[in-house]
């Protein structure tokens, strides 16, 4: 009788088939794995009223005063600066030199208080302290060890963590861009749904809510080219082309999902098998 996988182990098998081959990767000018800091700065509407906002600005007014809020993978602050107030201190963590400094520049302009952390968060978590809120918006689909990294957010959450991604693997928006300049079929999975699947596997009373993020941008600039033929592993020769396919891009809003638990019975549940 076959084996059947499990969440985790799907997970790992679908995020590898985002992987480019490499005869492709020989041609490309850089490396296509890119997260340029300009893509992640903070929009002026720093209060989305978006449920990942929602459940966390809720989770630190009922945790009081002096609240505390954890950033993984902070970039430039998206998804923690507009919780201050409540929050009064924000720690972000980023294994991007470049999105720190940035984030610590968004913060200034905006006298909010910050601190940062530098490294992946399986090889940093030990370094960041316990905070009310954790939140952590558009990593997972990064993530391998995805089951480790969503206990250790557990661990350094008083109350709440907060999650946000798309429903789809973030690169998805290009997958019609790889059959047409290389003839690459791209995946259809992993999805956030198997995110959440592999989450609520230990035991996580998880929530999942999901709503919709309209396309409001028209024009196509020469930054959007550049990021896109580096993605793409194109070089400057075919920016053309390249400009041409994302003006005739899907427009369709996108759908994103907010995945969150509260942390009270996990950490209830941990000291007693301790005690045991």
């Amino acid at each position: 009788m076959p084996m059947t996988n499990s969440p985790i182990q799907q997970w790992q098998a679908s995020l590898k088939g985002w992987g480019i081959p490499q005869e492709i990767l020989d041609q490309a000018p850089q490396s296509p794995w890119i997260h340029p800091p300009e893509s992640f700065k903070p929009d002026n509407d720093l209060n989305p009223n978006t449920p990942s906002w929602i459940r966390a600005y809720e989770a630190l007014l009922d945790a009081g005063q002096e609240t505390t809020v954890l950033d993984v993978g902070c970039g430039g602050g998206r998804a923690s600066l507009g919780l201050v107030p409540p929050a009064v201190h924000i720690t972000g963590v980023d294994h991007q030199q470049s999105m720190l400094d940035l984030f610590v520049s968004e913060a200034a302009s905006r006298s909010i208080a910050v601190s940062t952390i530098f490294g992946k968060w399986l090889d940093v978590a030990q370094q960041a302290p316990t905070c009310d809120v954790v939140v952590c918006h558009h990593v997972l689909f990064n993530v391998h060890e995805l089951a480790d990294f969503a206990l250790q957010l557990s661990r350094h959450a008083r109350h709440r963590v907060v999650v946000e991604i798309p429903m789809s693997h973030p690169l998805s928006n290009l997958s019609p861009a790889w059959k047409h300049f290389w003839n690459l079929q791209r995946p259809s999975s992993p999805t956030a749904l198997d995110a959440a699947e592999v989450i609520s596997e230990l035991g996580i009373n998880l929530n999942v809510e999901t709503f919709k993020v309209p396309d409001h941008k028209t024009a196509v600039t020469d930054r959007d080219v550049a990021h896109a033929s580096v993605r793409l592993c194109l070089d400057k020769s075919r920016d053309a082309e390249v400009r041409e396919f994302l003006q005739n891009r899907d427009r369709s809003p996108r759908t994103l999902v907010t995945l969150w638990w509260d942390t009270s019975s996990l950490n209830d549940r941990h000291q007693e098998t301790t005690r045991v």
